[in-house]
């Protein structure tokens, strides 16, 4: 057992509405509308099966200041099962929950510790009667929290570990609001050794050095937003001689939301598209480990299938056909969302070559600079570096590969544009 162990969570969103989604019909709305305190749920069974000493929790419990009072309930006995096995509980108010705007309806089970607002407090953590980590936090008074919180931590510690707990904007990330913003470089130099943020939907390892600074990222996806993708969970943090010894990601979702990629080079027709989604879905499933799913799909690549695609049987009744198809894919249950259609049209570049015209030049001389990298490189030189002494310095960086690359996309993107579609 390592000196001090617990689990980092937060952005838990009780009871979200998952608003949009009752469109995809069926009993996907139920499912969601539990789908958050479910995935609370798993977060207690996990922490209880590691036998960690705290569970600390970076904010946003809930998804408003309105804290519905099953979420409640739901939070209750679930640090009441903590409490009575020995684990301490430790949270922050964020700036979907902040303690003045809110109300309560419940009493927390001795063993749970929610940080003011006014100033940072530490809170010792024990075990067998001795300290052997503290735990540092502030909550958000109100929702509209712009002062830099992290400034009013401690600088020094003389906890054997000290965690800071604060739902915050580190380095501006620009798809969240600027919530009690700060810099990286104030949470690496100050005294905290682990940083355990919340605000971030990404889970996130912004530091691993002597002092991390960790997004645990939302514990159930929300929406197919990209922040909201792929698995969600907690962090597992073990800690021994005062310093994190092991980082592990524990994926705790319910329902994963996720964009599938499928080319579409090799489809014939939509029948055949019908088919590579599906097969990109039980993948998926797979990947998953049998959660349920709410997929879309980015349709790319050259391919017959592009006509298709825009006359006639178009992206709407290929994805009306996925949805009656039935949503059990590899024993997950599935709910397709959308599909959105980036294909184009095959070239026949023999034809093109042919033709003599402006599309047939630009088609040889790109494939005459393809087919000699030092003449590549010449050309580049001559036309393509950037000014700007930073920009250069990256695409001086480059490999003749990653030349041959952008020019074969360039060319590309620019008989797309040339060539009208048939």
């Amino acid at each position: 057992m390592p000196d001090f162990r617990f689990v980092h969570a937060g952005d838990l969103h009780l009871d979200t509405p998952f608003d949009g989604l009752s469109r995809l019909g069926g009993d996907l709305p139920a499912r969601l509308r539990d789908a958050s305190l479910t995935a609370f749920d798993n977060l207690v069974a996990e922490t209880l099966r590691v036998e960690a000493d705290a569970l600390v929790l970076a904010g946003d419990l809930y998804d408003g200041p309105e804290r519905g009072l099953r979420a409640q309930l739901r939070l209750r006995d679930g640090f009441a099962r903590l409490t009575q096995a020995g684990v301490q509980v430790f949270l922050v108010h964020g700036n979907h929950d902040p303690v003045e705007e809110g109300w309560s309806a419940v009493a927390w089970p001795e063993g749970v510790h929610v940080f003011p607002t006014q100033e940072v407090e530490g809170v010792p953590v024990h075990r067998s009667g001795r300290e052997i980590a503290r735990v540092y936090g502030i909550s958000y008074a109100r929702r509209d929290t712009t002062d830099n919180l992290a400034a009013r931590f401690p600088q020094t510690s003389d906890a054997p570990f000290a965690v800071g707990l604060l739902h915050a904007n580190v380095g501006n990330n620009p798809a969240h609001a600027r919530y009690a913003p700060c810099e990286l470089s104030e949470l690496t130099r100050g005294g905290m050794d682990y940083w355990a943020l919340g605000h971030v939907h990404d889970a996130q390892v912004l530091s691993d050095g002597a002092v991390h600074a960790v997004y645990s990222g939302v514990l159930q996806g929300r929406s197919p937003k990209p922040s909201e993708q792929g698995p969600k969970g907690a962090y597992l943090v073990d800690v021994d001689d005062g310093r994190v010894s092991a980082l592990s990601f524990r994926p705790l979702d319910v329902v994963r939301f996720e964009t599938l990629q499928v080319d579409v080079e090799a489809v014939a027709d939509t029948g055949g598209l019908q088919d590579a989604l599906q097969t990109a879905a039980a993948d998926a499933a797979e990947a998953a480990d049998g959660r349920d799913l709410i997929l879309r799909a980015d349709l790319t690549g050259r391919g017959a299938v592009h006509q298709q695609l825009r006359r006639g049987a178009g992206v709407e009744e290929v994805l009306q056909s996925l949805q009656e198809a039935g949503t059990q894919v590899a024993g997950a249950r599935v709910w397709w969302d959308r599909l959105i259609d980036r294909t184009a049209p095959p070239l026949d570049k023999d034809a093109i070559r042919r033709r003599g015209d402006f599309s047939a030049e630009l088609l040889l001389r790109a494939e005459a600079l393809l087919a000699d990298p030092e003449q590549l490189d010449a050309f580049l030189a001559a036309h393509a570096r950037p000014t700007d002494r930073r920009l250069r310095a990256l695409v001086d960086a480059a490999d003749a590969e990653t030349d041959q690359a952008t020019l074969a996309a360039a060319l590309d993107e620019a008989l797309d544009r040339l060539e009208p579609e048939e």
